[in-house]
């Protein structure tokens, strides 16, 4: 169990690492398109294109690790007014419809990213990059949001009012 917990956390953290890499990597192609088009008066082709992906894809890649930092939002006035066992009860409960609501989302992506994958889908853009490619960020964050998900029931919880403050 401590090994599926580190594990997880682990790979949330890298994917942490690359959610920020792409978010650097679209500043950049910014800067790039920005130059091209207004100081050498050349199009741009794939630049925003590469950037909306690139966004996207840090924002689903990125879920776990701040669902690991408990960087979400979240309104935590009824469970800290309440004693341990019942704000324990209801954390865990939250935690259990979020990841139900995250496997069924993983699920359904999965499968449109396999559907576009098989078919050979194309944007319909002047790049035309295979479907596929922006598509995968969302069936793999998800599902490894539902991993930290279940890595976060196992880990000990802390006292009320305690949790999510520079944790």
């Amino acid at each position: 169990m401590k090994a599926f917990v580190r594990a997880s956390d682990a790979i949330s953290r890298l994917f942490g690492a690359l959610s920020m890499l792409l978010i650097a990597s679209s500043v950049l192609v910014v800067t790039h398109m920005v130059f091209v088009r207004y100081m050498l008066n050349h199009s741009t082709i794939w630049q925003t294109e590469f950037v909306v992906y690139a966004i996207i894809a840090s924002t689903f890649l990125g879920a776990p690790y701040v669902l690991l930092l408990r960087g979400h939002v979240g309104v935590d006035l009824l469970p800290n007014m309440l004693p341990a066992g019942p704000a324990r009860a209801m954390r865990t409960f939250a935690s259990v419809v979020s990841l139900l609501f995250c496997a069924a989302v993983a699920y359904s992506s999965a499968h449109y990213w396999y559907e576009a994958f098989s078919k050979g889908w194309t944007t319909d853009t002047v790049w035309a990059i295979p479907l596929w490619i922006p598509l995968l960020p969302l069936p793999v964050g998800m599902t490894m949001i539902c991993i930290q998900y279940l890595a976060e029931t196992m880990k000990p919880q802390e006292p009320a009012g305690v949790e999510g403050y520079g944790a």
